[in-house]
């Protein structure tokens, strides 16, 4: 399995810090996951009585899949984290204007891991001063 990013975030927001969790999937996910038939793009983590959810994750059916398919592809999915890497996402979070967006999904050692990242919204202005300093590079 290649790697599925989000290549927007580092152009729509101030990223500060990483971090790695596991995901709770249902059925086929895996497989088609494995086939990269996964999408990034609008996706976000939310802290919900405690525990961290993944909003938005598209991930397309499995084409050979059986009647274990989820019927929903972009169900919210539970992000598994110890409970003291849990409390530090959370005291992260609820600084004003930030929120964890996921950056990658990986296989790491036949695991499925979400690397998510700490970003701040950049500004119209921002995006032209980032674009400007690529091209000058």
């Amino acid at each position: 399995m290649k790697s599925i990013d989000n290549r927007k975030a580092f152009h729509d927001y101030h990223i500060s810090d990483k971090f790695e969790a596991g995901i709770a999937l249902q059925g086929c996910e895996v497989k088609s996951l494995r086939a990269g038939e996964g999408n990034l793009r609008d996706a976000f983590a939310r802290v919900i009585n405690g525990e961290v959810y993944l909003y938005n994750m598209h991930i397309s059916p499995y084409k050979q899949g059986t009647h274990n398919n989820p019927e929903d592809p972009t169900r919210p999915r539970k992000l598994l984290l110890k409970s003291k890497e849990k409390n530090k996402l959370i005291g992260k979070v609820e600084e004003r204007g930030r929120t964890w967006l996921p950056f990658r999904a990986y296989l790491l050692r036949n695991i499925l891991k979400v690397q998510l990242v700490l970003a701040k919204p950049k500004k119209q202005l921002d995006k032209g001063v980032t674009i400007k300093k690529k091209q000058l590079d």
